[in-house]
């Protein structure tokens, strides 16, 4: 046990003999989640490129939370703890091959799966009014500059302090610092860096507010350093217009000024630029915005948008828990950080966030219930990619599309009931040339996952 969670654990002890049965476990939630996932990544035969090894495995994980209450009294106290596990149940490398990173479990040295793994965590957390602050290694932010992944098996977490704060009606303040992330398949925490980056950074500070203008509309504005790396400012707007009792539309727009910080762009802290061209060799150059705009009728949603990627660079965004001490895993140890970004492209193979590169993507998604199957949904989207720039810094004819299914059944009673079931489909075919297989084409693939979750809360 890390020293943090010692030390958070000891806390606990302190704020509970303080509590007695008020507050904090009173207005206490305990949770028991399991999720199995059977994922499998085809990787396509291309014409001068290697075929690399394909992936199929099977895993399942239990993740346990609790989350108290806060003690009484002007100043509250409380704490959330967490703990998970994950158990290979088979598979994880085909052929032997050792090429593709595992982005299900750990891996030993010499790229089979581990058998499991683990971690626990924790956040102390104080209230005052309608201001919270929660310190710990158990911290999952989902903001527009730093959105925590949870794509695989178990979660990612981060250790730092946020505070939020809702003291001004219609306005929610955040601020924070996080110092190291563990990664979805992972048992320890690690610095943070960008997909490139060899170097540890272990500060990533932000600050940000959302102002609720009207109950439609939604203004943000936010600031993120992950230092030696980048800085980043967003800015959107989110305005749902009611047409009907059963109707609306809605407009999300999002812009991201992204900056070079530090020593980006030296030994160990390059940036790839997502495998594409770049102004400044290595360092962090960009301007995205995107635009998109969802019509629902019943249990019909249609949602059309477009995203620009600017010409000078990649998107950035923080690629956490993939560096080692002495960043000798950082490449393979990328599948098991895993990232999630707040882009609408950010889909379940391809990101489309190469220098250049205009995207247009729609999805089309219906709730059964309106047709009395509750529990029942279906989604189906397409995202074409164009105009992405080349290594030599002209626009070409590049591009890259994906195509990306999923069904979703939860049953709403009966001995089954909360029990959930996902099945997801993507395919992606590009023909851009990248810099991390010699020029050779990004691999096509076809991928793959089955889910079952449920959760069992404690009365």
């Amino acid at each position: 046990m890390k020293k943090s969670t010692l030390a958070l654990a000891v806390y606990a002890g302190v704020v509970a003999t303080q509590a007695g049965a008020a507050g904090f476990f009173d207005d206490s939630k305990a949770t028991v989640s399991s999720r199995t996932l059977y994922f499998e990544n085809d990787n396509r035969e291309q014409f001068g490129t290697a075929k690399a090894s394909d992936q199929r495995q099977t895993a399942t994980g239990l993740l346990f939370n609790f989350i108290s209450g806060y003690t009484p009294g002007t100043v509250g106290f409380g704490l959330d703890v967490q703990s998970m596990v994950g158990i290979n149940l088979g598979g994880g490398i085909t052929h032997h091959g050792t090429g593709t990173a595992n982005t299900v479990t750990p891996v030993d040295t010499d790229g089979t799966p581990v058998d499991s793994w683990s971690r626990t965590g924790a956040n102390a957390k104080v209230k005052i009014s309608k201001t919270e602050l929660k310190l710990g290694n158990a911290l999952q932010p989902n903001l527009p500059i730093l959105v925590a992944n949870d794509g695989r098996l178990l979660p990612q977490t981060f250790e730092g302090g946020i505070v939020s704060s809702k003291e001004l009606d219609g306005w929610t303040f955040t601020a924070g610092k996080l110092t190291q992330a563990a990664g979805r398949a992972t048992s320890n925490y690690s610095g943070m860096a960008v997909a490139g980056g060899t170097q540890d950074s272990n500060s990533f500070t932000f600050a940000g507010a959302d102002w609720k203008v009207t109950k439609d509309l939604t203004l943000q504005a936010y600031h993120s350093q992950l230092e030696d790396y980048y800085k980043q400012t967003f800015l959107g707007l989110v305005h749902v217009f009611p047409i009907a009792d059963d109707q609306s539309f809605k407009t999300d727009l999002r812009y991201f000024d992204s900056r070079s910080d530090g020593k980006n762009g030296e030994t160990g802290y390059v940036f790839n630029n997502n495998g594409g061209y770049a102004k400044n060799v290595g360092e962090v150059d960009n301007k995205t915005w995107s635009a998109m705009f969802t019509y629902t009728l019943g249990g019909h949603a249609l949602m059309l948008g477009h995203q620009d990627v600017g010409d000078d660079g990649g998107f950035v965004w923080m690629n956490n828990g993939n560096i080692t001490k002495d960043g000798t895993s950082a490449t393979h140890a990328e599948g098991q950080g895993g990232s999630s970004f707040y882009l609408f492209t950010d889909s379940m193979i391809n990101q489309f966030a190469r220098a250049g590169e205009t995207t247009n993507f729609g999805q089309y998604s219906y709730d059964f219930a309106r047709l009395g199957v509750p529990g029942l949904k279906a989604a189906f989207a397409y995202l074409k990619g164009t105009n992405i720039k080349s290594q030599r810094g002209n626009l070409g004819d590049s591009s890259e599309w994906e195509r990306d299914m999923r069904i979703d059944y939860v049953f709403q009673d009966g001995p089954l009931k909360g029990f959930g079931a996902t099945l997801r489909r993507a395919n992606y075919r590009g023909d851009f040339t990248g810099t991390n297989a010699q020029n050779s084409h990004i691999a096509d693939q076809d991928q793959t996952r089955l889910i079952f979750n449920y959760t069992y809360a404690f009365k």
